[in-house]
């Protein structure tokens, strides 16, 4: 580079990839000491619905919580269709297929399985699951109340969890490990104590699904990502349409998604991103998000924690 003339300095390419469970970038570079990202929002709030369940073993409890698949635990792909249904939920598909190699991309992250509205790119490479059912879940009518209040069956209330901003760039974090309300807790534990209490004989909540609905701007070709770590179940929907498929009762596993491999959406257009997440066994409770995209939430329903 020149000694005159010259204002600009080099700018380096932003790539994620994920290292263990952290997502990691190499943000652009202005001037030596400024952020050019500023003009950000420093922190992304987002209000969702958690839904309390009392264990299957338990009078009252739920048959999915402290289930063991037939097939043994760990990931799961297929229990949920790739779309959701008219209230916004997910559907019951199948009672899982169990994962033995995870598919990736040319980063090494892993990645959801193909489909037809997610195009592939170089460098992918194939996993692959059983070809059986491996029983993650009971029925289609026991996922039914996963993710909608039913009486007897769940309590809920509106939880709302902080997305921070990381210095220097423009990736937006939540990590049950360093967020103040939950690294005390050894895990994502939001409802310790409250609704049904705590899982029977212990100290803390293990039993509970959690759902945002929230929405953002795309912007095609600024590599807009989402990835999740964490268990038990996680999907995550963009514009309706599966994206993130982590199934099954496991130890933290990651997935990610770019949107710009998402060929429908429209520049400039918003969608609405939809994120459900259930935890349902006493090993461990873990959820990291990180993402790119500047999500807000959407309104949530009235919930039977109000009356409670």
């Amino acid at each position: 580079m020149g000694s005159r003339g010259i204002n600009s300095v080099s700018k380096v390419l932003g790539m994620f990839a994920v290292a263990g469970s952290v997502l990691t970038v190499a943000p652009s570079v202005s001037r030596a000491g400024s952020d050019p990202y500023a003009h950000l929002p420093g922190e992304l709030s987002l209000t969702g619905v958690i839904r309390d369940f009392r264990e299957k073993s338990v009078s009252g409890g739920h048959p999915d919580f402290e289930r063991d698949p037939t097939a043994g635990f760990g990931h799961y792909m297929g229990l949920v269709q790739d779309q959701l249904d008219s209230d916004g939920k997910p559907v019951f598909k199948s009672t899982g297929y169990k994962v033995g190699t995870q598919w990736k991309d040319a980063a090494g992250r892993n990645i959801i399985s193909p489909r037809s509205y997610i195009s592939a790119k170089s460098g992918d490479q194939a996993g692959n699951k059983s070809s059986t059912a491996g029983g993650a879940v009971t029925s289609g009518d026991s996922l039914q109340s996963w993710f909608r209040d039913s009486t007897g069956v769940n309590l809920s209330k509106q939880l709302t969890v902080k997305l921070k901003r990381q210095t220097g760039t423009n990736i937006y974090t939540f990590d049950d490990k360093l967020d103040s309300a939950y690294s005390s807790k050894g895990g994502f534990f939001p409802i310790n104590a409250e609704l049904f209490g705590n899982s029977a004989g212990g100290d803390k909540n293990f039993h509970f699904t959690y759902e945002l609905q929230t929405e953002f701007v795309f912007e095609k070709g600024k590599g807009q990502v989402f990835t999740f770590t964490g268990d038990d179940d996680v999907w995550v929907f963009i514009d309706g349409k599966l994206v993130i498929d982590i199934g099954g009762v496991h130890s933290a596993v990651s997935q990610t998604i770019e949107l710009d491999r998402l060929d429908w959406l429209v520049d400039k257009q918003e969608y609405k991103l939809s994120f459900f997440f259930a935890e349902r066994h006493r090993t461990q409770s873990n959820c990291r998000i990180d993402t790119t995209l500047v999500l807000k939430s959407v309104t949530m329903p009235m919930t039977t924690g109000i009356f409670d």
